[in-house]
């Protein structure tokens, strides 16, 4: 049976194709669904394994980023949402999405109900930030879209990534858990110890606390972050692409999508 993926669409998302392809390239079997088509069709949820928030300008990032599509989804897909991931299925949010999964409270802890308790804000900077970022994986991350992964090269493209959480206790016990599944990098030093960015800039270009690049919930399925993995699935994504590796090669971003549609086919 197919793994069959939804990608949210419509309202000034822009990064739905490229995030339907990343998924098609992983042998995910994709559908496009816009907001209002899935509002007035919940049932192809039920019907789904894995549901994408992808990246762009959801209307128009009025408010605050994502805060209009995170109350739609929270008021009129609640019910369904809680019970897609209830079933043990699988959501991910990019850049927009990310915001969007926070402000509607599934991050970082979406068996706690919808109740936000981190946001994603202005950058440091005061500007939009547009560069490649190497990013670490915390090693006692349950998150599932990061099995076997260490490390990761991937663009960011954000005006509002920088992570803040005002209860110091929720980062504490995020940090235990694995929450906190994605951290910026130093991109001159090993992954070790205190390679982490260390709130530096641009290694962390948005200012998060704690370098957060990426949260997941307590289960490890749901997962959100700020750099987008669907932009670099193949090797000539990446600027440096002539200097080093194959272009017929796959990129770092596109891992993510594989362990997501592996996962779904055996668990789900």
């Amino acid at each position: 049976m197919p793994v069959r993926a939804i990608v949210l669409t419509g309202f000034g998302i822009n990064c739905d194709g490229e995030t339907a392809r990343a998924f098609e390239r992983s042998g995910a079997e994709v559908r496009r669904v816009h907001l209002n088509d899935l509002i007035a069709e919940p049932r192809l949820l039920a019907d789904s394994a894995i549901l994408a928030v992808p990246g762009g300008f959801s209307f128009g990032d009025d408010i605050a980023s994502g805060r209009v599509l995170a109350n739609r989804l929270r008021y009129r897909l609640g019910n369904e949402l809680r019970r897609f991931i209830a079933d043990g299925k699988l959501v991910i949010g990019v850049c927009n999405g990310f915001q969007v999964l926070v402000k509607m409270g599934l991050l970082p802890d979406a068996e706690g109900g919808m109740t936000q308790t981190v946001t994603l804000t202005h950058n440091s900077s005061a500007r939009f930030e547009d560069r490649w970022v190497l990013l670490a994986v915390d090693p006692s991350t349950p998150c599932v879209w990061l099995r076997g992964i260490e490390s990761l090269m991937l663009p960011v493209r954000h005006g509002e990534g920088k992570f803040l959480v005002e209860d110091t206790a929720l980062l504490t016990a995020m940090r235990h858990d694995g929450r906190t599944a994605l951290r910026y990098a130093l991109p001159d030093r090993a992954l070790t110890g205190g390679a982490f960015a260390g709130g530096a800039y641009p290694a962390n270009p948005n200012g998060s606390m704690d370098d957060v690049a990426g949260l997941c919930d307590v289960t490890g399925r749901v997962f959100g972050l700020m750099p987008h993995p669907e932009a670099y699935v193949d090797a000539t994504n990446h600027p440096a692409w002539t200097r080093g590796g194959s272009p017929e090669g796959d990129g770092d971003g596109l891992r993510i999508f594989r362990n997501a549609v592996e996962f779904a086919k055996n668990e789900i």
